[in-house]
């Protein structure tokens, strides 16, 4: 029974250093991370609690400068979309109407101080670093080729910037959040991101068709290290997160100890901080008066690629400069999102900046928009 049970054990052993070696030779080595960090922890996915388990770079803040609270703050809610918002497991809700916070909760001990991931949020403020660099003259203009600024996509000068903010880049990218093996498996879990870009090409003609591809941001992040001679994270705070006086410190993941941040993700802060970046968009650019970005860039973001098709030949205007763009109750509205549910939405026409944190988001699309969204603005709409 004992020779067996040894005999059982070895193979067990020699089938895992086959299947290590395999992941290895092939270029999976990230699903020793992957499996350590989520299944191995009893997740099934990435969670919204990682930025201990990653190396981070710090976002530094400046001088702090307070929300306001409304005269009615947390006295105005609707009960019945409070539990349609409490369904898809919130950590954070927080309202703010005419630059002052009017109804904020969080739950599950997080608090105005808890920093979680926003995923794909993290996507806006690439494209909002972006603007800033075009307004610095370190980048000359959005229809500038990439290959402008980085030589390996030389052999393709139809590529430019603006392919890479509106997602029609034509770049071969995967974008499965269901796949190991995949290209957002690869840069979440992996040691090397510039690397990984290597391994994917232009194989469509650029400004065609548009497909929401992680990889396009994280180009854009290489050509605003190359042109700012910052890394990403330097750049942000200098740029943006001090001059709109964040209060927390933020952490953005990296590839590795000293590596590049993982720009299409990974940024971690808190519901009061995001809100400022939304504000932010609201103003035109300013804040208190401070030019952060010019109001024409801003406009741009918000106005949809219309001249450009999904797959499927529709057109697309929902998207604008890596923010998301809807029309509901005869108002134009835009936000960020992140696949757990992260929002950050703006309302101009109400003066309202909206943000969810959380968990889950429902699978139930509506025009290409997460149906829960329409819940957060409707609660909203009652302040």
């Amino acid at each position: 029974m004992m020779k067996l049970l040894k005999k059982v054990l070895l193979g067990i052993v020699i089938v895992i250093a086959l299947v290590a070696i395999l992941a290895v030779v092939t270029g999976n080595s990230h699903l020793f991370k992957a499996v350590s960090s989520t299944y191995l922890k009893g997740h099934a996915g990435p969670s919204i609690d990682e930025h201990a388990i990653f190396e981070s770079r710090t976002v530094a803040v400046g001088e702090y400068q307070p929300w306001e609270l409304g005269e009615f703050y947390n006295k105005i809610y609707d009960k019945d979309l409070l539990k349609e918002i409490e369904a898809f497991d919130p950590a954070a809700f927080l309202v703010v109407k005419h630059n002052k916070i009017v109804y904020e909760k969080y739950w599950n001990g997080y608090d105005e101080n808890s920093l979680t991931n926003s995923f794909s949020v993290a996507k806006t403020f690439i494209g909002l670093l972006i603007g800033i660099a075009i307004d610095e003259g370190k980048i000359n203009s959005i229809d500038d080729p990439v290959a402008n600024y980085l030589p390996e996509y030389k052999n393709h000068p139809e590529l430019t910037i603006k392919n890479l903010l509106t997602m029609s880049s034509g770049i071969n990218f995967d974008e499965s959040y269901t796949s190991p093996f995949g290209h957002m498996a690869k840069a979440y879990y992996g040691t090397d991101i510039k690397k990984l870009n290597e391994d994917y090409a232009v194989t469509e003609t650029p400004g065609e068709t548009w497909r929401y591809l992680g990889g396009n941001t994280i180009i854009l992040s290489f050509i605003l290290e190359k042109v700012t001679k910052m890394t990403i994270s330097e750049y942000m705070s200098e740029k943006v997160w001090q001059p709109i006086g964040a209060k927390n410190a933020a952490l953005w993941s990296l590839d590795k100890k000293d590596g590049r941040e993982k720009a299409y993700c990974c940024f971690y802060s808190n519901a009061r901080d995001f809100a400022r970046i939304g504000q932010l968009y609201l103003n035109g650019g300013l804040w208190n008066d401070k030019r952060i970005v010019t109001e024409k860039y801003v406009e741009a973001s918000t106005c949809s690629a219309y001249y450009l098709k999904d797959k499927n030949g529709t057109p697309v205007d929902f998207y604008g400069y890596h923010l998301w763009l809807t029309y509901y109750k005869d108002m134009d509205i835009y936000y960020a999102r992140g696949i757990k549910g992260q929002f950050i939405i703006v309302i101009p026409e109400r003066q309202l900046v909206i943000v969810r944190l959380g968990n889950e988001r429902s699978n139930e699309l509506i025009n290409n928009h997460p149906s829960d969204l329409f819940t957060y603005i409707d609660f909203a709409l009652k302040q």
